[in-house]
Parts: C-alpha cells; sequence; structure tokens
C-alpha cells in the first residue's frame, strides 16, 4: 500500500499539473483572435447583443449571468448552452440554473456569425463577449476580451450544483469557491456589483424573510423596511415571482447596489456576507463611492473569470449549434 507521503506528493502534483494545464490554455488566449479568421465576429456579436438590448434592456443581466455561470462550472468552455441528453442532464436543468436566460440572445449571434464565417467562432467566446456589449450597452464599464476559446463536449448539472456559490452562502464558503477558480477575496467584492442589474426569482432569498435559522426568523443582517418590503411583493411560499435585485435600477449599471449593502438592503445573503470580511468590507465602501474604481476593478476581474478553465488550441470543438455537440 503507498504511503501517506507518496500519496500527499501524488494529489499536490496532480493539482498542480491542473493549473499549470489551465494556464497554459489562457495564455492562448488573445484579442482580436478572429482578426484573420472572422474579422467582422465581434462587430457581428456586438450588433445582435445591440438589437436585443434595444428592445429589452434587461437582457443584459442575463447576458451577463451566463458567461458567470458558465465559467464557474468546467470553465469558460460554452457548457452551460448544451441540451440535457438521454442519460445526462445538463448544466442548464441544474437548479441554480433553471432561471438563466439570453439563450436566445446567443444563438441569434452564432447564426449570424455562421453565416459569415462558418465553423470558426466558439459559442463560448461568443457568451463571453455578449456579456461584455450587454453591460456596456447599458452604459456600464467595457473591457478587453481575449477570445479563441472552444468549446467543451461535456456539461453536467451536478457538477453545476457542486461548483456555483449559492445565493445563501456565507463569506468564508464564497471565497474558498472563488479561491478554487483562481479568483481573490477582492475579485468577490467586484464581480458580485453585477447584482446592480437584473432580477430574482423569490425562492433565491425567501429563506431571509420567513425562516432564516429554521424557527420561523428573518435574516437580523435585512433591514426591517426592506424586508417588509420583499414580503410583500414575495407571499410565503411563492417561488415564481420575482423582484428587481437593485430596485428601481435594474437596467442601469452602477455603484447603488454596494450602497444598499452597506445599509442592509442587499438581496441576497451572499451580499450581506461581503460586510464580515475585511478585505470584502473596504472594497464595499470603495465601490459605493468610485463608480471609476468599480468600472476599472470589474473589467479586470472580468478578464480574470473569462479566462478560467478555458480550453484551446486542439482542445474542444468549434459547435455548429451551441446547444449542441457536433456529430
Amino acid at each position: 500500500m503507498a504511503s501517506r507521503s507518496s500519496i500527499l506528493t501524488f494529489l499536490v502534483c496532480t493539482a498542480l499539473l491542473a493549473v499549470l494545464f489551465g494556464a497554459a490554455d489562457a495564455q492562448g488566449l488573445r484579442v482580436g483572435f478572429y482578426k484573420k479568421t472572422c474579422p467582422k465576429a465581434e462587430t457581428i456579436v456586438r450588433e445582435t447583443v445591440a438589437g436585443f438590448v434595444a428592445k429589452d434592456a434587461t437582457v443584459a443581466a442575463p447576458l451577463l449571468r451566463l458567461h458567470f455561470h458558465d465559467c464557474f462550472v468546467r470553465g469558460c468552455d460554452g457548457s452551460v448552452l448544451l441540451n440535457s441528453t438521454k442519460g445526462r442532464l445538463a448544466e442548464k436543468d441544474a437548479m441554480p440554473n433553471l432561471s438563466l436566460d439570453g439563450f436566445y440572445v446567443i444563438d441569434a449571434a452564432k447564426a449570424a456569425v455562421e453565416v459569415a464565417c462558418p465553423g470558426v467562432v466558439s459559442c463560448a467566446d461568443i457568451v463571453a463577449l455578449a456579456a461584455r456589449d450587454g453591460v456596456e450597452l447599458i452604459n456600464g464599464p467595457s473591457w478587453r476580451v481575449k477570445t479563441g476559446r472552444r468549446d467543451g463536449r461535456v456539461s453536467s448539472a451536478s457538477e453545476a450544483v457542486a461548483n456555483l456559490p449559492s445565493s445563501f452562502g456565507e463569506i468564508a464558503e464564497l471565497k474558498a469557491i472563488f479561491a478554487r477558480k483562481g479568483l481573490s477575496a477582492e475579485d468577490l467584492a467586484v464581480l458580485s456589483g453585477s447584482h446592480t442589474i437584473g432580477n430574482a426569482h423569490c425562492n433565491a432569498f425567501s429563506k431571509r424573510l420567513y425562516n432564516f435559522t429554521g424557527k420561523g426568523d428573518r435574516d437580523p443582517s435585512l433591514a426591517p423596511a426592506y424586508a417588509r418590503k420583499l414580503r410583500s411583493q414575495c407571499p410565503r411560499g411563492d417561488e415564481t415571482s420575482i423582484v428587481e435585485m437593485d430596485p428601481g435600477r435594474a437596467v442601469s449599471f452602477d455603484t447603488s447596489y454596494y450602497a444598499r449593502v452597506v445599509n442592509g438592503k442587499g438581496l441576497f445573503h451572499s451580499d450581506a456576507a461581503l460586510l464580515r470580511d475585511k478585505v470584502t468590507r473596504d472594497l464595499v465602501y470603495q465601490y459605493t463611492g468610485s463608480a471609476s474604481k468599480f468600472f476599472r476593478d470589474f473589467g479586470v476581474a472580468m478578464g480574470k473569470m473569462g479566462s478560467i478553465g478555458v480550453l484551446t488550441g486542439a482542445r474542444g470543438e468549434i459547435r455548429r449549434h451551441c446547444a449542441l455537440v457536433n456529430a
């Protein structure tokens, strides 16, 4: 039987190899990857997203969320887009992902790109570009998106459950999940700012209103007046109604989310958890008073997140249809 030290050495080496392979793949990304093979790719994606945002600005938030949920499960490989198949439940059908939206925008952008450049641009890259474009089109920050990702062929609902952070998460748990993806506490604080746009279903936070510790109580970190308002919007047992995460500003990408967190009005328990760690708490207060810092840091963090576990080179494939692996 192998000794404990041998087993430990094997595990450490395995983990190190995973990190090294991930870093090597990330180095395969670059700004303007399609400059020669599909020069209009990014313009086509942006124009497609702009068309949908012009009709309904709320679509920007689902596009951003798609990118986040894609990258945190198997890396940024477009696996969140795949349909379930016989015998395998895909990520999009996992409980945390049942409220995902915006797939139709990605499909439309992919179809338009395929007309211009068949079999060249990955769905994973389209998700990354659409997230950036959606945010910028509602007056949020912009950032340079490195491209060159390839699409994965596997999508697992159980992996989504295991890897996505919970809206009820405590700060230590949230930091650990981000650390496993190579992201810092600072990244956690700034990426949480994406909650300044979009909506949420009542079941993502109702425990805070009615049964926080299992004794029919309210989450004490939630401002009482805000809790009363949420109860009026989400009666006990209501799991389908939706509310704005940043009331009155759900299509305005700004720093108001952080002001709400400071005042006990963050919608999720994970929002309130940011105040329980010095690093994240300090950034919450800094972002409250500096939109320029928030925008700058958000773009940097999105770039880091967009490099998680990417497939490049000969790994993966370029899907013809984003919901289906190639035959």
